[in-house]
């Protein structure tokens, strides 16, 4: 049976049935999602995300992170002010900019839910494993566009998922919590649904511009 995407509203078929999962791919946006029936409670995202070891001193998760870090460092100065999207329990891009003297409000809405942030704007905003997350995907990538200040930036970093990928093998769809899983050409709709005005990909990084 059809589905309706939650990017895009768009009826979608089914893409690939694994376990108790059924994903859906869209044909316009060309995302794979489950099925709001499918979609993790909050209570059991919770208990996966403190599962995390995320320790900021771990120079391996640190590795991970450098591409965010980089490019932040190499578009923005330590007078900006920046935030940290899904913090997490390891804010560990945070660490790593802030020891470089960079300003970044952290939230989260399971570990550092303040929404008062989400009222202001910011000249950058890292969300670094967070957006295969986004239950309402539509909601989510409108409340960061309107975040960001005249030429701010969203830094992103997912798996993209494209057809040399098994995706029965595939590592990332295995974390329940793991609802959206985009394509390159996911962003490029991304970036024209939501007016922002230049879009880069280099791998798992992916930069939307004001």
């Amino acid at each position: 049976m059809p589905n309706t995407c939650p990017l895009c509203q768009t009826s979608s078929e089914i893409f690939f049935q694994w376990k108790n999962r059924t994903y859906y791919t869209c044909p316009t946006c060309h995302s794979i999602f489950l099925p709001q029936e499918l979609l993790p409670e909050l209570h059991e995202e919770e208990e996966r995300y403190r599962e995390h070891d995320n320790d900021v001193n771990d120079p391996r998760y640190q590795k991970f992170v450098s591409p965010i870090v980089n490019a932040v460092k190499a578009d923005f100065t330590p007078q900006h002010e920046g935030m940290d999207f899904g913090a997490g329990t390891g804010p560990v891009v945070t660490k790593l900019l802030s020891d470089d003297g960079y300003r970044l409000e952290l939230y989260d809405p399971f570990f550092h839910n303040h929404p008062h942030l989400l009222e202001r704007t910011y000249d950058f905003i890292v969300s670094c494993e967070v957006v295969e997350h986004f239950h309402q995907p539509a909601e989510e990538f409108a409340r960061l566009k309107s975040m960001l200040k005249k030429n701010g930036k969203l830094y992103c970093m997912t798996s993209l998922y494209d057809e040399t990928i098994d995706f029965k093998r595939w590592y990332y769809k295995n974390d329940f919590t793991h609802v959206l899983i985009y394509r390159a050409e996911t962003f490029r709709y991304i970036q024209k649904a939501f007016g922002f005005s230049d879009l880069k990909m280099d791998k798992n990084l992916i930069v939307l511009s004001h």
